[in-house]
């Protein structure tokens, strides 16, 4: 199956950025409705307040040049003191509004982190096999790592700052206005400056970190292919093709995070630069309009004086301060947005389509034939078919019948896979497929299942189209055991009842000695409590086969599908299996995939498969007395490869 490789760095469209950044923040008031408005009046409040020194800078100033003349000390004591006291009681509150803001920052970024990664695996769990068979695992993985990061970073960090810092830039430059618009003036012609370059040096920085964050996604994917595949690479003697490999595949990822880097370390000091020029142009024009006795424009009426200039200073020193701390924020906010992309696109992809109705109930059957659905569990099953022209239900019994009538099929558009495929399995029958790599028999099994839907003909299930039935009652039907074996972390008895969630300890046993895994399971050392992980690292191939036959076995399915279930079972234990697979077969039908031909010899039909179509097909004893394909199989005239 073709990998998808477009995305890595791909140019955005205009806005997508700016609609990504606003459904986040629309997400955030959604989670916190309450929380995120206090936040936002904790900042500002605390913002307002580092502003206000300026103001008390220059009245105490004004006073002290007032006293200065009649040296009245006792008399401006009395002015100057309730002001500080006012300023001391504006920092007390400062300083709890901070410390509730950071706390509540904590909560929501933490909570929406949580909630982020349930929506996004939520979301995964919709897709359809096609996503997963066409994207690598490393890269789906970096976005419950790498992407969720960049937000945490956003959220705790620099949207906080942002908010913060912006909100003091904007108080103090009104306080600037307030006391002078021509050294106001000054100040805008500064901002012209660091914006221009800020443009200049931003835009090359966001379009790497975006870049940065895709190759971040590739390279966790080619580790976790190496990581899976590290035998054979040994096997093979490619560790040194491999490490060439990954060092392009790293160089590239360094190459986007050192340019990305490298332009948002170069704003930082550029900016700040810029700052103190502006502080030092600030103080020599002022100093000279002072000298002049220029008259001041300004909304407070005050003349150019001492007591102006130099709160302007300070006023001017916090604002590109400030200023130089919003650059440093839109790295992390661009880093978060282009993560923020992936998240979304990944959340945003079309889920399993499923227009199905029939469902699968359970019912009780009176002896007149009466079907009936009940409300307890009985363990006989029944379609139940709601017609929409007379508003009527009528009840099917599960049987297990199964045909795939002239059905083709095409993963690629034009590429087909299958060609008129027509296949009949009677309730309880064994329908074996054989042939040649790539022949397409697993693809036959795929589409009973519905993880891909047919291009054309029809595949019926007790005589209803199966896309009438919805997809999860259907796959409840059928029992699979693959050849590639999926143990999850957890002990040996919850990896069975995976099968039924409501199985018994009792029916899990009865199902593992069903499949012939109860003799080696209760001589691991904790028994059926034997904690597994890694995929069952710490059993043999065989073991965890046989587990995997059980977990099918208590599922008690009417379609069991084996997609060469003994391929890695040794002959011994394959001959421990058959004798369980036999039993677990029985009254079924039954779907095998099978490279040893001594396995399907016993199947009521089998079907010889070549390019995706139907060559041959009859009993054993039949195809072999026509010496067709099958007949030089057998007799290894032609190898399956």
């Amino acid at each position: 199956m073709p990998r998808n490789t477009k995305g890595y760095g791909a140019p955005r469209k205009p806005g997508e950025a700016f609609k990504s950044l606003k459904r986040m923040i629309g997400l955030l008031k959604q989670f916190y409705p309450k929380l995120l408005p206090i936040t936002i009046v904790c900042i500002l409040f605390s913002s307002a307040t580092s502003s206000i020194p300026a103001v008390f800078l220059q009245k105490v100033i004004a006073d002290i040049q007032t006293y200065s003349v009649t040296r009245d000390w006792a008399a401006a004591k009395a002015v100057i003191y309730p002001k500080v006291y006012v300023l001391i009681a504006l920092y007390v509150g400062s300083i709890i509004c901070m410390t509730l803001w950071q706390q509540l920052v904590a909560i929501m970024t933490q909570g929406f982190l949580n909630k982020m990664r349930c929506k996004l695996f939520d979301s995964m769990q919709n897709l359809p096999i096609r996503y997963f068979d066409t994207h690598k695992h490393g890269d789906i993985m970096s976005h419950y790592t790498n992407d969720i990061d960049t937000l945490r970073q956003m959220l705790s960090q620099a949207l906080p700052s942002l908010v913060q810092a912006g909100s003091v830039v904007v108080f103090v430059f009104a306080i600037m206005i307030y006391y002078s618009i021509w050294l106001t003036l000054v100040v805008i012609l500064g901002i012209v400056v660091m914006m221009l370059v800020s443009k200049k040096i931003g835009s090359g920085s966001a379009k790497y970190f975006i870049r940065q964050q895709a190759a971040v996604g590739k390279t966790e994917g080619f580790v976790q292919e190496m990581m899976n595949g590290q035998k054979v690479v040994q096997v093979f003697c490619h560790e040194e093709q491999s490490q060439k490999d990954f060092d392009a595949v790293n160089d590239a990822l360094y190459e986007d995070m050192y340019r990305a880097h490298a332009y948002a370390n170069a704003l930082v000091p550029i900016i700040l630069n810029i700052g103190n020029v502006l502080y030092v142009i600030i103080a020599t024009i002022g100093g000279a309009l002072i000298l002049t006795h220029a008259p001041n424009l300004s909304i407070s009426g005050l003349p150019f004086a001492i007591d102006i200039v130099v709160p302007f200073l300070n006023m001017t020193k916090q604002f590109t301060g400030n200023l130089n701390q919003v650059t440093q924020q839109i790295n992390a906010i661009v880093m978060a947005v282009a993560g923020a992309e992936r998240i979304f696109t990944l959340m945003d992809e079309a889920p399993e389509a499923d227009d199905g109705y029939v469902t699968m109930v359970n019912v009780h059957t009176a002896p007149d034939g009466t079907v009936t659905e009940a409300n307890e569990i009985t363990h006989e099953w029944a379609w139940k078919h709601p017609h929409t022209a007379d508003g009527s239900i009528t009840y099917t019994p599960l049987r297990g019948e199964v045909t795939l009538d002239s059905v083709d099929f095409a993963y690629e558009e034009g590429k087909d896979v299958l060609h008129d495929i027509t296949v009949f399995a009677k309730p309880g029958q064994k329908v074996a497929f054989v042939g040649a790599t790539g022949a397409g028999k697993t693809t036959i099994t795929n589409l009973i299942n519905r993880f891909y839907d047919i291009a054309d003909g029809k595949i019926r299930y007790d005589g209803i189209n199966i896309n009438k039935i919805k997809k999860s009652d259907l796959r409840r039907s059928l029992g699979i055991v693959l050849q590639e074996t999926n143990l999850f972390t957890g002990t040996v008895m919850e990896n069975i009842r995976y099968g039924r969630l409501d199985a018994t300890d009792e029916e899990c046993i009865a199902a593992a000695k069903l499949a012939g895994a109860d003799d080696f399971i209760t001589r691991l050392p904790e028994g059926y409590e034997t904690l597994l992980s890694g995929n069952g690292a710490n059993l043999s191939q065989g073991q965890r086969q046989l587990i995997a036959i059980a977990r099918a076995a208590v599922a008690d399915p009417p379609v069991m599908i084996m997609d060469e279930a003994t391929s890695s079972i040794d002959t011994r234990t394959e001959a421990i299996v058959q004798r369980g697979m036999d039993a677990l077969m029985k009254g079924r039908t039954v779907f095998v995939i099978a490279h040893r031909l001594s396995t399907v010899k016993n199947s009521d039909v089998i079907m010889v498969l070549d390019h995706g179509r139907i060559i041959e097909r009859g009993s054993h004893d039949a195809l072999l007395e026509k010496k067709g394909t099958y007949y030089q199989l057998y007799t290894g005239a032609f190898e399956l490869d």
